[in-house]
């Protein structure tokens, strides 16, 4: 979304003023919770990124919010000196700040867009309004887009499979390339069950805080009963292989998650990644070597 100033119906200097990022899901979830309620909108630039990410990467900013509201003369437009706030931009807000710099005071509203009307009629917010969730059923509705994100990915990646399947003794084999890249792509398709499904529906259960750890232990315990469900004549150097990319991919998606949930921080995804992503890249580059080396053993 382009930042600036937008409007819900017809509002009036009285008319509250939202604040929120320029990131279209967003904006269009406010509008659709607002449509019966005039109000303005001032959108500032976080990069695209959702409000709560940006404050962790301080896109969303006091500063950021100055700099709009001067921009869209917003004084000149409401008789009022008050923003309304996103919770989850605390983090990168500083309220002091904020009136210093643009002369409005700020205000922190619910932690959901739907919570907007009730918050707007009566003026207070309860506990409900400040708690942040992660029910199962927030945590499938991530599931599908997680998923449709990765289907084009895993054609491109067709390709590769079928020629590191391939490498044989007779230097390539087609039919060979063929039957080990599809057991390679199953074996990709359990490595996602694992790190994109299993692991955020069984989020709590599972042990370990870091996500990475998570989804290594779902996609191992999977990887597992893929390998007993498969051909039994796969070289052990193979079983090997698959059991490292199952286990490394499933570990890479859960990552993914860190900036859906309440558990993490920046500097928390940060120290996970460090310890995590090599040891992924590892995981892939032994599963390849085992894998090119299965047919000559």
């Amino acid at each position: 979304m382009t930042p600036g100033l937008y409007c819900i119906g017809t509002p009036g200097q009285n008319a509250p003023v939202l604040v929120t990022a320029n990131y279209k899901l967003t904006f269009d979830a406010l509008r659709k919770e607002l449509a019966e309620i005039p109000a303005w909108l001032l959108v500032i630039d976080t990069r695209g990124i959702n409000v709560w990410c940006a404050a962790g990467k301080k896109t969303f900013t006091a500063e950021e919010i100055a700099y709009q509201v001067q921009n869209a003369q917003l004084d000149r437009l409401v008789s009022h000196r008050e923003l309304i706030l996103p919770q989850l931009a605390a983090p990168g807000v500083a309220i002091r700040e904020l009136k210093k710099l643009c002369g409005f005071t700020g205000r922190f509203g619910p932690i959901l867009a739907s919570m907007l009307p009730k918050f707007l009629q009566t003026g207070k917010e309860d506990e409900t309004m400040r708690t942040v969730t992660f029910s199962l059923e927030e945590r499938a509705v991530l599931i599908p887009l997680e998923v449709c994100m990765l289907w084009k990915k895993l054609l491109m990646a067709l390709t590769v499979f079928f020629l590191v399947s391939g490498i044989s003794p007779e230097v390539f084999s087609f039919a060979a390339g063929l039957a080990r890249s599809t057991t390679l792509l199953l074996a990709t398709l359990t490595a996602i069950l694992a790190g994109a499904v299993l692991t955020p529906l069984l989020l709590p259960w599972i042990p370990f805080r870091q996500f990475w750890l998570k989804g290594a232990l779902a996609g191992g315990l999977a990887a597992l009963l893929f390998l007993f469900a498969a051909d039994a004549k796969l070289h052990g150097v193979e079983q090997l292989a698959l059991w490292l990319w199952i286990t490394g991919c499933s570990a890479f998606l859960a990552m993914n998650f860190t900036g859906c949930t309440p558990f993490t921080s920046l500097s928390g995804v940060e120290k996970e990644l460090r310890r995590g992503l090599p040891l992924q890249i590892a995981a892939a580059a032994l599963a390849l070597l085992c894998w090119v080396a299965g047919p000559f053993m």
